[in-house]
């Protein structure tokens, strides 16, 4: 019986396989790299693996996804052993991290999987990036508004920003001006409780209505000091 509690996702030997590669690797370079604070097989199936297949239908056939700050590689990982149809640039920006990404997409034979160190504010404003994507994702990296501002730019118009979040009620309020701004509207909410012990959980679903303004994405330090 698989170890994934996600009812749309019928993975096959293979993937099972994969994922206990990949939860294998994981915790092997968490030692070294502090990539999660979940390191019992149990809890990393659950609160990574299953909470990232949670989103897997928002992602069209094919997409092409850019996922902003990738860490430990969530949702990313996940959704390319379950969907391989989907390519994948991972931007990272810290470079031991992009590393071990590397590694993971080699050792568990992905193509289509680009793992790319950078940082999103800059990035954002480059030709070859600039609303280039069908998605953008990112899960635990900053507030929904800030996130926005990082993500946003990356995605071509009629595309998506799928945003994982905890129980994000209080930040989807704070980000519609933000969403407006960058030219999104928020289309859909899914909310969803992984396990009692694992609390509420959001996945913001925020299409892209019009191209983003070019001034945006500010630097870091603007982005934070006066988030949109």
């Amino acid at each position: 019986m698989s170890k994934i509690k996600e009812e749309k996702i019928n993975l096959i030997a293979k993937q099972e396989e994969k994922f206990e590669k990949f939860c294998k690797i994981l915790k092997e370079y968490n030692e070294k790299f502090n990539l999660t604070s979940i390191t019992d097989d149990e809890g990393i199936y659950e609160k990574h693996f299953t909470d990232s297949l949670k989103g897997e239908e928002f992602f069209p056939l094919n997409a092409e996804v850019i996922e902003i700050g990738s860490g430990g590689g969530f949702p990313s990982v996940p959704l390319k052993i379950a969907r391989d149809d989907l390519s994948f640039t991972l931007l990272e920006a810290t470079e031991k991290k992009c590393g071990y990404l590397r590694i993971v997409g080699k050792e568990l034979g992905f193509e289509n999987f680009n793992v790319v160190c950078g940082r999103a504010e800059e990035f954002g404003k480059k030709a070859e990036f600039r609303e280039k994507f069908d998605v953008a994702t990112a899960r635990a990296v900053a507030r929904l508004n800030v996130l926005c501002e990082y993500c946003l730019p990356f995605v071509k118009k009629g595309g998506y920003f799928v945003a994982y979040k905890g129980d994000a009620e209080e930040e989807i309020k704070e980000a519609e001006k933000a969403v407006e701004i960058l030219g999104g509207k928020i289309v859909e909410i899914k909310d969803f409780v992984l396990s009692e012990k694992s609390g509420r959980r959001n996945i913001i679903v925020i299409r892209k209505e019009r191209e983003t303004p070019s001034e945006y994405p500010r630097l870091n330090g603007a982005i934070k000091k006066k988030p949109l």
